[in-house]
């Protein structure tokens, strides 16, 4: 396997920095971090945050603008995003009594984060 680019390695730190940043936002909201960019052969989750009786699958993306985080979201990777919530919720059926949802956290230069609860469903 090749070694990461400059570039790949940079765009990982950023993503990184953005998840903690989203983490530490979605905190001050009252959320707790249960799990942090988990992993599944199917697919990854940036994190996974509970608030009460919400579990909150949280997809973050940084862009320049809004409008290009919320887009990058694509239906392929929403789909993604829910196989792997799915394997999750396989691995702990204790958490399928709250209310689950999927939310997004948009990240843009110079500006708070931006929450938005409940962004999409399941596409069914």
């Amino acid at each position: 396997m090749a070694a990461p680019t400059d570039s790949r390695r940079a765009a990982e730190q950023r993503g990184r920095l953005a998840e903690t940043l989203a983490a530490l936002w979605l905190g001050l909201k009252g959320y707790r971090v249960v799990a942090r960019r988990y992993r599944s052969p199917v697919g990854e989750i940036d994190l996974v945050m509970r608030r009460g009786s919400v579990l909150a699958f949280v997809e973050v993306k940084s862009r320049a603008d809004a409008a290009s985080a919320a887009y990058a979201v694509t239906p392929q990777a929403r789909r993604r995003i829910v196989r792997a919530a799915e394997s999750y919720l396989a691995r702990h059926p204790e958490v399928l009594a709250l209310t689950l949802r999927f939310d997004l956290v948009l990240m843009v230069p110079g500006r708070l984060p931006r929450h938005l609860p409940d962004a999409f469903a399941i596409d069914r």
